[in-house]
Formats: structure tokens, sequence, C-alpha cells
């Protein structure tokens, strides 16, 4: 993982929390962009893990 990008959303009484990861692949070695929409607390735990 080289890079990561956080963006703050805010849908009606709810904060979430749009996160990118760019993850080498092995079997290519190209790099792939994965998006999610969560919770802003669950961020650091969704970029640690691989």
């Amino acid at each position: 993982m080289a890079k990561k990008s956080v963006a703050s959303l805010q849908t009606g009484s709810k904060r979430l929390t749009k996160a990118i990861k760019m993850v080498k692949s092995d079997k290519t070695g190209a790099y792939i962009f994965t998006e999610a929409i969560m919770a802003p607390d669950q961020v650091n735990a969704w970029l640690s893990k691989k």
C-alpha cells in the first residue's frame, strides 16, 4: 500500500467517510484502487488490514 486518501461525507444525521486504498496486485504487479464508505472510527482498521 503506497497511498491513502480519506474524505468525509455527511448525509443527513449520519457521518460517513470514504476511504481509498492503493493495493499492489501479487499476480500482475499493477496497482489497483479499492474504495469503501464507512463510519470514521472504522477507517484505520480498514486501511491497516491487507
